[in-house]
């Protein structure tokens, strides 16, 4: 019975990730996924080496007795860390076998993430004030024999004051220093900013849906699998979630706790949860009468296992397609937040700089453009992406023949009949 269970196990598993594999074929086929997934690699990219592109403090020197050194280094903060340990604790997991099992993978993922979390906190410190202007001066370059500067030589924090000048100055303007974007109202580079953002836009996509998901799914799961009383009591649930305001609710706790990244992402992710619910309890409720999980409850196994390790892979479909857009919900909430004035204070944010474009007595138009267009941009792809999984996944749409081949077809019918 064992040899037998376990050939069931490796059926379903082939049977599985052989799905999988022609829904991300199918999904990635066309020209409107391939771009929506190049922007969200191209802002995954900028989000983790951010340090590296925008920073004004030097990332290689070399020192007059011959030491190449890297003064940017002493400036980590903790969040450059875990962005860049997260990035690369997913490659090595990826190159490993615990990809083949998605429940391991990320077990390990989000244990490995929070170690390095706490150790970052623990032992990151970094300088509580930096003076940028110190990076400029003709003292510190001669104190190094040669240096090499990021891309886009001023950090996002680098407020470069100057009486003389107004701090706001449009893309390319003339002066002592070139700005390709700008610069905002306290005189920082704009194009740096936009780099560092994209950090607040990635994160608080992927960490607030993550919550969402993880409570919609263990609840959507036990309504469609026990249904009855505890169906009937999570869909009032799941009702009253659904009627409370995301964005006014956001407001009141930002008025009474301060405005934190932190908190806003467990927000979004607490009142957004009853979609994915919903997308679960259907899919464990026409899961729960097949064979392999009556034999699965026939077998004894716990019920996590039954939830989680048999049901789930077979229903976990349809609901990444509502994770797409859930990303991009998340990204135009905290946007809004920003716009309004009620965004994070020292991390630098699209929406916030979108705020900006209209502070003045006159419009800056790179204030607009550049940060809204990052932001439409960002959620037009998550929804190009939602799209073309959902049509990948609709047996109609996917089944149905392209107008090209028709053509061919047509021709080639033709072709024979003439001959």
């Amino acid at each position: 019975m064992n040899s037998a269970m376990s050939k069931t196990k490796n059926n379903s598993r082939q049977r599985s990730s052989g799905f999988f594999r022609r829904v991300l074929k199918r999904t990635f086929s066309g020209m409107g996924a391939k771009i929506g997934a190049a922007w969200v690699i191209i802002l995954i990219l900028t989000a983790v080496f951010a340090p590296f592109l925008a920073n004004t403090v030097p990332l290689l020197a070399k020192q007059p007795n011959g030491e190449i050194v890297a003064p940017f280094l002493r400036y980590f903060t903790v969040e450059d860390v875990i962005f860049l340990s997260v990035f690369f604790i997913v490659i090595f997991l990826l190159l490993t076998p615990l990809r083949r099992s998605f429940g391991k993978f990320m077990l390990t993922l989000v244990t490995l993430v929070l170690i390095v979390s706490v150790l970052a906190n623990l032992f990151v410190k970094p300088p509580a004030l930096i003076i940028y202007d110190d990076f400029r001066l003709q003292s510190y370059k001669d104190a190094y024999e040669w240096q090499i500067n990021a891309p886009i030589p001023f950090s996002a924090r680098d407020y470069m004051r100057d009486v003389r000048e107004t701090p706001l100055k449009e893309p390319l303007a003339e002066g002592k220093f070139t700005h390709l974007m700008g610069t905002e109202e306290n005189g920082a580079d704009v194009l740096s900013r936009m780099i560092h953002a994209s950090r607040v836009a990635l994160s608080i996509g992927f960490i607030a849906t993550g919550i969402a998901l993880v409570i919609g799914v263990i609840l959507g799961g036990l309504m469609g699998y026990f249904s009855g009383i505890v169906d009937m009591l999570g869909m009032r649930l799941v009702e009253v979630f659904e009627s409370v305001p995301t964005l006014f609710l956001l407001l009141t706790f930002v008025a009474f706790f301060g405005r934190n990244i932190y908190l806003i992402m467990v927000i979004i992710g607490l009142t957004s949860w009853s979609g994915y619910a919903r997308y679960a309890r259907a899919e464990f409720l026409k899961l729960r009468k097949q064979d392999y999980v009556q034999a699965a409850i026939a077998s004894g196994l716990p019920l996590p296992s039954i939830l989680f390790r048999h049901m789930l892979p077979n229903g976990i479909a349809p609901l990444l397609v509502s994770v797409s857009f859930g990303v991009a919900s998340a990204i135009l909430a905290e946007a809004t937040l920003s716009f309004l004035g009620l965004g994070p204070v020292d991390a630098p944010s699209w929406g916030q700089m979108l705020n900006q474009s209209i502070k003045a007595s006159t419009f800056n138009w790179w204030m607009a453009v550049f940060p809204g267009g990052a932001i439409f941009m960002t959620v037009f792809a998550y929804n190009l992406i939602g799209e073309a999984l959902r049509d990948a996944l609709d047996p109609k749409v996917a089944n149905r023949p392209s107008r090209n081949k028709k053509k061919r077809n047509k021709k080639n019918n033709e072709g024979e009949t003439a001959a």
